[in-house]
């Protein structure tokens, strides 16, 4: 239930902080005083559309917080989704507006997205405003009234789940048949375009061992001329025999220094040193005959090394790459996309064997929905044509129609609640003409609802508009009626509904000596004031005895 309400600078509310009782609360005022003003900024704080407008003329924000008590634990799961604390029930939900019309909101102090006040507001209250007859031409209203009625909401649950995910599966099916049309238009390309690079066999680093070998190939014959005349540099020797070859020399060296090393240790250190030279030459020359051994002078090799070049160069220019590494992960990547299409046949096989079993299932609780609706549907209409006629329409007729529809998140049926107040030809209810049984229509909609449905709080802007008479005192009692079992706020200007109740609060619009502007304020009447109020509501402006009377005589009758 509401607790409390608490409004700073809001159009013509300058500041208002109220308390609400349960039960039944009546407001009244005259025509302007600012009910309408009152029920606004209480939408504000359950998610409605933020302006500038809304700020009082010469303030920077206007702040609305209203403070509610609940047991709905459905309500828990959504603050803890948000990272709001739980407070056993207790919640303060405010909205900020600032000059500029942008807002912010926060429950229990947390800041939230303006989107879980909405989500929030389902749950704590309903205002019924003057126009919302218009939904008596709403079929999800009508559909939904007939739910809470035959108790199907896990039901109609479970099948917007099941919708939801049905809806799901069938866009990732068709997003999936979008991939797999759109790879096998590219798959002659893209198998051309792998067979190339697969036949490449290419390596990474590749291109630099040929560009390598190219180089040697290409010099083959400077490079041969240079090793042969290393070698005979190493083991030529003169040709009349004097002068030794460098390895023949240095083991004459050597031979001689460890002879004189018998009698000279610093001699002995230098032939360990030549025999050390001598070696490491030996080495060299061992590996400047193997070099010499395996240039190739081949032109044929040349060719294949420089044809190979060319085909990865070609390549390397024709998919914009630069190295080899880019081309491999290329052909992998086709390798893959090639691979995807058999791989994603099989995933579409699977996501298509889902979307089938979940339709199962969608249509065998639409069909548990259906049995549920047309097994209720009699004893609702039932219950709401009683409802009406106990309204001064005894001879009305209240008859639900289901017919099938398209499957959707409801199910597969059509509600349509049809009316008539002379007792033949029931017509859809929502054309009919006059104001005063469309508001006893929706009236006894409202009552069942707050029966069915656990709502905390309901708010009846104007429901008794278009009615007077008996059928207002009927109507108020009725109101009365449902707020024995839940708080219910009705705005009203007739005083047969003013009189039920046990707490009554007057909106009422003042002049403020200082500032010479407009201000709304509402308190809450004694019960001397109430036959005061009554009796203006039942007179006008001028009281008379007989009016104040009869404003008693309808205050007892509460």
């Amino acid at each position: 239930m509401l607790n409390r309400l608490q409004v700073r600078n809001y159009v013509l509310i300058d500041s208002l902080e109220i308390d609400f009782p349960e039960g039944l609360i009546i407001i009244t005022g005259q025509t302007g005083a600012g009910k309408s003003i009152l029920l606004g900024a209480l939408s504000l704080v359950m998610g409605s559309k933020a302006e500038a407008s809304m700020v009082s003329e010469g303030a920077d924000n206007c702040v609305v917080e209203a403070e509610f008590e609940t047991a709905d634990m459905s309500l828990k799961t959504v603050l803890e989704e948000n990272e709001v604390e739980w407070e056993d029930g207790h919640l303060i939900v405010r909205r900020v507006v600032n000059r500029s019309g942008r807002s912010r909101a926060f429950v229990n102090d947390c800041p939230v997205p303006v989107t879980v006040l909405q989500d929030i507001s389902t749950r704590l209250i309903d205002i019924h405003s003057q126009h919302q007859t218009l939904l008596l031409s709403d079929k999800a209203f009508q559909l939904s009234i007939l739910d809470h009625y035959a108790g199907n909401m896990e039901l109609r649950e479970e099948c917007a789940r099941l919708w939801r995910e049905h809806g799901a599966l069938k866009l990732e099916l068709a997003k999936l048949d979008e991939r797999i049309a759109r790879l096998a238009g590219e798959r002659d390309y893209n198998e051309a375009q792998f067979r190339q690079l697969e036949a490449a066999n290419l390596k990474d680093g590749e291109l630099a061992e040929l560009e390598e070998e190219q180089k040697q190939l290409a010099n083959a014959e400077e490079i041969k001329t240079g090793l042969s005349t290393v070698e005979e540099l190493f083991t030529a020797a003169s040709s009349n025999g004097e002068a030794l070859s460098l390895d023949a020399s240095l083991k004459e060296a050597d031979k001689i220094l460890a002879k004189i090393g018998k009698y000279l240790p610093a001699a002995a250190e230098l032939s360990e040193r030549v025999d050390s030279c001598r070696r490491e030459l030996d080495d060299i020359l061992s590996e400047v005959s193997d070099m010499n051994s395996r240039t190739d002078l081949s032109e044929s090799r040349l060719m294949e090394v420089e044809d190979r070049m060319s085909l990865i160069y070609s390549l390397m220019q024709k998919h914009s790459c630069r190295e080899e590494a880019e081309l491999i992960a290329l052909r992998d990547s086709l390798s893959e996309a090639l691979f995807d299409s058999t791989q994603l046949e099989e995933k579409r096989e699977e996501l298509a064997g889902q979307l089938s079993k979940m339709m199962t299932e969608l249509e065998a609780v639409a069909s548990r929905l259906n049995d549920a609706r047309c097994k209720h549907a009699g004893e609702f209409a039932a219950a709401i044509q009683e409802s009406i006629r106990g309204l001064e329409l005894p001879y009305a007729i209240f008859e639900v129609e289901i017919a099938e529809a398209p499957l959707s998140a409801t199910g597969r049926d059509s509600i349509v609640f049809r009316f008539s107040s002379a007792g033949r030809n029931a017509v859809d209810v929502a054309k009919c003409a006059s104001g005063g049984e469309m508001s006893r229509i929706m009236l006894s909609l409202k009552a069942m609802m707050a029966r069915y449905t656990n709502m905390p709080t309901m708010i009846f802007d104007e429901i008794d508009t278009g009615v007077s008479g008996s059928v207002a005192d009927r109507m108020g009692s009725m109101i009365c009626e449902m707020g024995s079992f839940m708080q219910v706020f009705a705005i009203t200007h007739l005083p047969q509904v003013a009189a039920k109740g046990s707490a009554h609060y007057l909106v009422s619009k003042e002049i403020d000596p200082q500032t010479s502007t407009a201000v709304s304020t509402i308190t809450r009447l004694s019960d001397e004031e109430r036959v005061l109020e009554v009796a203006r509501m039942l007179s006008g402006s001028v009281l008379t005895d007989a009016a104040i009377a009869n404003a008693k005589s309808l205050l007892q009758q509460r």
